[in-house]
């Protein structure tokens, strides 16, 4: 990761307090503990029953019936809320701390929600789609942050944000360079056919999912690109 995002200077300007973007953390959290008082196996268990499996999804392939807990449209939500390890969940979080209180802001709480579950659901349909026939469970918010992170772009481009380079050096940036430098990663990887474990078309698959409905989520009074923002300087 090029930058990894600690700060931004937006403040809100509809509602009074971030509480759905505090809440799908704590949620996130929760669960992560949760997950870790398990044994291994259980985990793994768990991890295979509650994650997107695209042969299931798309495939029809059936699961043990040990294993079978929950129908596999529903994976589609369940998976965004697992995470596999500390790093893989703080990452996630780092990024709807960041960027997620401003994008709730610019749609009120409850569709901020409705909207992540979305992005979240095209993410894990992407990474089903792109990977026919596999039998690997996709889990972690990745796909769903991407739909936050998209959002944030189409709406404060030239927001500036605090940012580690390179995870050493403190750098305030343009919000539409940090972001642009994470999608051309992202596509990148893509194109290389990168399997390192890590869900590429997911993260792709949110990101669209994030472009197409911010348009249709965010109020009426809320302009895209940053419009009208005097405090929005030229990145």
């Amino acid at each position: 990761m090029v930058f990894v995002p600690l700060y931004d200077d937006n403040h809100l300007k509809f509602i009074p307090f971030q509480y759905a973007t505090w809440t799908l953390i704590a949620i996130n959290v929760a669960v992560f503990i949760w997950q870790q008082a398990m044994g291994q196996e259980a985990l793994v268990a768990f991890d295979v029953s509650a994650g997107v499996i695209p042969a299931g999804v798309l495939g029809g392939a059936k699961l043990p019936p040990e294993l079978a807990l929950i129908p596999p449209a529903l994976t589609l939500v369940t998976y965004m809320f697992l995470h596999g390890d500390f790093w893989h969940l703080l990452g996630n979080m780092l990024f709807l701390w960041v960027f997620g209180d401003n994008v709730e802001d610019s749609m009120g709480s409850i569709r901020f929600v409705i909207f992540y579950l979305l992005c979240g659901v095209a993410a894990g349909l992407t990474h089903a789609i792109a990977n026919l026939g596999s039998d690997a469970p996709l889990i972690g918010a990745s796909g769903a942050t991407a739909g936050v992170i998209a959002a944030y772009v189409m709406l404060y481009p030239r927001v500036r944000v605090w940012v580690l380079a390179f995870m050493r050096i403190p750098l305030r940036l343009a919000a539409w360079f940090v972001i642009l430098s994470w999608i051309v990663l992202q596509i990148i990887f893509v194109a290389m056919g990168a399997n390192d474990g890590t869900a590429w078309w997911a993260h792709l698959g949110g990101f669209g999912a994030g472009l197409v409905l911010i348009p249709i989520f965010k109020r009426a009074e809320q302009p895209l690109f940053g419009a009208g923002r005097p405090d929005q300087q030229p990145g």
